[in-house]
């Protein structure tokens, strides 16, 4: 490929406020499973101004004091300043959670039901799941959303470490990355947006944002003399988080996971225990695409699969090595139905999802994490041999 372009990615702070309701959402679902593994949690999370609203569906046999848990997460983030108007110990909670819609129980539970085919455990909705892997980083993700992410936790490090107390938690950061030949050759463009205390003045936060963030979290191979920084561009950041804007679960899906450059089924993941098809097999996907490149059988992979609701086969498993495979596609597929299995039931089990991880997913993306179980390339010698690759 000789062609050169320049693609983005954003990633955002902990404070945004999408990000706060994400949080509060995985943090409920973390406490339900950390009492009953078993429960059905789909979880939405509103915040605005100083309002929490947490609504959707759970099942669970564990005793919660939600409102508990709603403020711990936001003090955790870090809206405690006498002047937050979104502050964790002052914020009103209100909880219109119900319980799982039984008809949709009897399709996920492993056990026969009227006008269901199978008596086993079947995927919690109908949708699509994409997974994606690339060389590009030691990660196996795209290296402009990897960017972002590192700039991003750079930047939270430093607010809650020994950064200036002006830092505040509502944050954005992109990362604009030019290709040469199909590979990452240099930044072109860092956008950075931190909210900040109303006394500090910009060129300060400008300076210490390009010396002591962008140039600690980008290698210096990357950065160039002619690579931008743009630094809170509009000038002044202060009014922020939920008193800034509302705040919804699940509206940050592209951040969660390639940074637009892999594609998305559209389904999001915060607040949802793994019978939902939307997060556990996207998990999947990513967990077979990481050990395709892994395997060297392919530079880069997109995984598709797709699922009915109560059914636990999918009704599609697609996998494209765009181009770069060392086999065809059809014998990487068909050794990926052989190493792995994709019933909702098999997904749970191989990742060991039934467990209290989720809120360790929620900031700076769901992939490209360290122990994370999708993050495993312990499948490499199995798919090597199903397609009689030598070791």
């Amino acid at each position: 490929m000789g062609e050169s372009f320049i693609f983005s990615s954003e990633s955002v702070g902990e404070g945004h406020p999408d990000k706060v309701s994400d949080l509060i959402s995985d943090s409920i679902l973390d406490a339900c499973l950390a009492q009953d593994p078993r429960s059905r949690v789909a979880c939405e999370t509103l915040v605005k101004s100083n309002t929490v609203v947490l609504a959707g569906e759970i099942t669970t046999q564990a005793k919660l004091n939600y409102e508990l848990i709603v403020r711990a997460a936001i003090r955790e983030i870090g809206y405690t300043h006498d002047d937050d108007v979104f502050h964790a110990d002052r914020v009103f909670v209100t909880n219109l959670l119900t319980r799982q819609s039984p008809d949709i129980a009897q399709g996920v539970d492993a056990r026969r039901a009227t006008g269901k085919k199978t008596a086993e455990q079947g995927a919690g909705d109908q949708g699509l799941m994409f997974g994606y892997a690339c060389n590009e980083t030691v990660e196996l993700m795209p290296m402009p959303i990897m960017l972002a992410h590192r700039v991003g936790r750079r930047l939270a490090a430093l607010r809650k470490g020994d950064g200036p107390a002006w830092l505040r938690p509502d944050a954005k950061s992109q990362v604009s990355v030019r290709y040469e030949n199909g590979r990452p050759h240099s930044v072109t463009h860092v956008v950075v947006s931190t909210q900040h205390s109303a006394e500090v003045s910009h060129r300060a936060i400008e300076d210490y944002i390009i010396k002591q963030v962008i140039r600690q979290a980008i290698p210096a191979r990357m950065l160039t003399s002619r690579t931008q920084y743009l630094i809170n561009p509009t000038g002044r950041f202060v009014v922020g988080g939920p008193q800034g804007d509302a705040g919804l679960t699940g509206r940050k899906i592209i951040v969660d996971s390639y940074g637009g450059w892999g594609r998305h089924g559209g389904g999001a993941f915060s607040g949802k225990d793994p019978s939902k098809v939307d997060r556990s097999a996207a998990y999947m996907c990513r967990w077979v695409a990481k050990n395709i490149v892994a395997a060297n059988l392919s530079s880069l992979a997109e995984l598709q699969v797709a699922y009915a609701i109560g059914s636990p086969e999918p009704v599609s498993i697609y996998v494209d090595t765009m181009g770069t495979g060392a086999v065809p596609d059809a014998k990487i597929t068909q050794a990926v139905r052989k190493v792995f299995g994709f019933r909702p039931a098999d997904i749970i089990k191989q990742l060991d999802l039934l467990r209290p991880i989720y809120r360790a997913t929620t900031n700076y993306g769901h992939f490209g994490k360290r122990n994370m179980p999708w993050e495993a390339t312990n499948k490499v010698a199995a798919l090597r041999a199903a397609v009689c690759v030598e070791v």
